[in-house]
């Protein structure tokens, strides 16, 4: 992860972005997210992780993410999570969550750049189904 002592991080591909974050899942029995900020240059402003959630849902905390970004000036995010289940195909909750801060984050000019779900040793990426 990012500290103030690292050369700058720069995501340009959902690969990049999954291998950055592998390790936040890797075991976890509950579900965790995890929001990465992007500048305009796909430069990692910050990584969020939050890891309170459930063992079959965690509550998309759509104020924090977008005052976190406002508080950045980040221009793009992406967001990961786990499926504690094995499954890593979005589920229909995942999906409207994610739609829901696509049109918030879209009105004040932050981009979506992809949703992540971790599980079973895989990573889906909402934008390679084409889901974003």
């Amino acid at each position: 992860m990012p500290t103030a002592d690292s050369a700058p991080i720069r995501i340009g591909t959902a690969r990049d972005a999954a291998n950055l974050l592998a390790p936040t899942f890797a075991g976890a029995a509950r579900e965790r997210l995890a929001v990465l900020y992007l500048g305009s240059d796909g430069t990692v402003l910050c990584v969020s992780e939050t890891r309170l959630g459930g063992e079959v849902s965690i509550d998309l905390p759509l104020r924090a993410i977008i005052a976190e970004a406002l508080r950045l000036n980040a221009t793009g995010l992406i967001l990961a999570h786990n499926h504690p289940s094995g499954d890593p195909m979005p589920s229909a909750a995942d999906q409207a969550a994610t739609g829901t801060l696509i049109r918030v984050a879209g009105e004040l000019g932050i981009q979506i750049h992809d949703h992540l779900i971790f599980a079973g040793g895989e990573c889906r990426s909402f934008r390679a189904l084409g889901l974003l």
